[in-house]
C-alpha cells in the first residue's frame, strides 16, 4: 500500500507531465506500452491534472509520430528497417502497407484513435511518402481525441479509480504484465 501512495503522491508533482511526454514520444516510435498507462496515476491521483496530462500526451504522440513518420521516409533503409524487424515483421509491414494503399486516410484515423500500433502505420505514412501535414494533421486530431476521452473518464471517475488501484494494485500490475507479454508473444508469432 505504501507503493500505491508513493507512485499517486510523486504523479502529483508537475513534472510528471514530462515523463509522460516523453514515454509518448516513445511509445509512438517503439514501446508497447499504451498512453493510458502512464496518463492514469496523475488523473486518480489529482483530477486537476487531466488537461496537463492530456496535453503532454497529446504532444508526445504528435512528436514520436513526426519522428516514425521521418523514420520511414528518410531512414527506412536502416532505422526503420531495424525498428520493423525488433518490433513487428516485415510481413505485417507489408500487410500495413497493403491496408495503407487500400484505405488511406482511414487507416491513420483507426491507429491514432485505437490501440492498434501507431508506429507500424507511421513509419508506413512515412515511407510511402504520405503527405506529412495531412498525416500530423490527423494524428493530432485523433489522438488527442483518444487521450481526452481516457482522461475525461478518469477525470469523471477519479474517486472510483482511486479506490480500485489502491485495493487491487497488484493485481493490476500482475495482469498488466502478463497481457503485455502476451500480446507481445502474440505479435511475434504472428
Amino acid at each position: 500500500m505504501k507503493l500505491v501512495e508513493s507512485i499517486l503522491n510523486k504523479s502529483e508533482q508537475p513534472g510528471y507531465s514530462w515523463i509522460v511526454f516523453i514515454l509518448t514520444v516513445c511509445e509512438s516510435i517503439f514501446l508497447f506500452v499504451p498512453p493510458e498507462v502512464f496518463m492514469t496515476p496523475p488523473i486518480i491521483a489529482n483530477r486537476r491534472r487531466a488537461v496537463p496530462i492530456t496535453i503532454a500526451a497529446a504532444a508526445g504522440s504528435l512528436v514520436g509520430g513526426a519522428i516514425a513518420y521521418l523514420i520511414g521516409f528518410w531512414l527506412f533503409d536502416s532505422v526503420g528497417m531495424w525498428l520493423v524487424q525488433n518490433f513487428a515483421t516485415m510481413e505485417k509491414f507489408e500487410m500495413a502497407q497493403q491496408l495503407f494503399i487500400k484505405h488511406g486516410l482511414f487507416i491513420i484515423v483507426l491507429t491514432a484513435f485505437t490501440p492498434i500500433p501507431y508506429k507500424l502505420m507511421a513509419i508506413c505514412a512515412g515511407f510511402m511518402g504520405f503527405p506529412a501535414v495531412l498525416f500530423l494533421g490527423v494524428s493530432a486530431i485523433f489522438r488527442t481525441a483518444r487521450f481526452a476521452v481516457v482522461a475525461a473518464l478518469l477525470w469523471r471517475f477519479q474517486e472510483t479509480a482511486n479506490q480500485i488501484v489502491k485495493k487491487y494494485f497488484w493485481w493490476i500490475t500482475v495482469a498488466a504484465i502478463v497481457a503485455a507479454g502476451l500480446g507481445i508473444t502474440l505479435m511475434m508469432m504472428l
